[in-house]
């Protein structure tokens, strides 16, 4: 078992980390102000569950061939860049006209959810991330090391869901502003598309 101030820092050290600026941040954030602040919420239920897969690809070492091979880390960086690059195409094509002007999201909840699980599961610098920042907190002596990382996963998603949670809300009345106009409409459309292909941009330039 974890003692409970390793979780506390711990859980302190995620909230912190889920504050920094960075693509998931900026993605509930647009998402939000372009459907609303429940889509948002489902966006941001999607990018959480992602974090099980890196969680639980850290339990089993998976991570670990991310970071070891060149070639498996592009592959993965690559889908995840050519799927932001397809939402900014269809940002781009959206306009005005795609916003709901009444109290629906544009796209289904389900498809918002599947939304973020892609966008974080493509991600490879969380797998690596998660690689290097959750074993830190974990000790052989206290246990089995599998099960220390979904604790630590799991209080992770906690702080995550929460963060994010806080700025869909957030920019959720950015947008119920924006919607009353065809120009700002239109205008938040372009800016997500230029998001997304800048998210997608940085993805392609990282390296591991």
């Amino acid at each position: 078992m974890i003692p409970f101030d390793v979780l506390t820092v711990f859980f302190a050290a995620s909230v912190a980390l889920a504050l920094a600026p960075g693509p998931d941040n900026i993605f509930v954030l647009t998402q939000s102000a372009l459907y609303g602040r429940l889509s948002g919420l489902f966006v941001t239920f999607g990018l959480c569950t992602g974090l099980v897969f890196h969680t639980a690809a850290v339990a089993i070492g998976v991570a670990a061939v991310f970071q070891a091979s060149a070639i498996a880390f592009s592959v993965l960086k690559g889908i995840g860049a050519a799927y932001l690059l397809y939402l900014a195409v269809q940002a781009f094509r959206a306009g005005a006209s795609s916003l709901s002007s009444g109290y629906g999201p544009a796209l289904s909840l389900g498809h918002l959810y599947r939304r973020g699980i892609i966008m974080n599961v493509t991600n490879p610098k969380v797998a690596i991330f998660f690689l290097a920042f959750l074993p830190q907190f974990a000790d052989p002596a206290r246990g089995s090391l599998s099960i220390q990382i979904f604790m630590l996963g799991a209080v992770f998603m906690i702080s995550a869901l929460i963060v994010f949670s806080t700025v869909a809300w957030g920019a959720g009345f950015l947008g119920d502003l924006l919607r009353r106009s065809q120009w700002a409409q239109k205008l938040l459309n372009w800016l997500a598309g230029a998001v997304f292909a800048g998210l997608a941009a940085r993805l392609l330039l990282t390296d591991r």
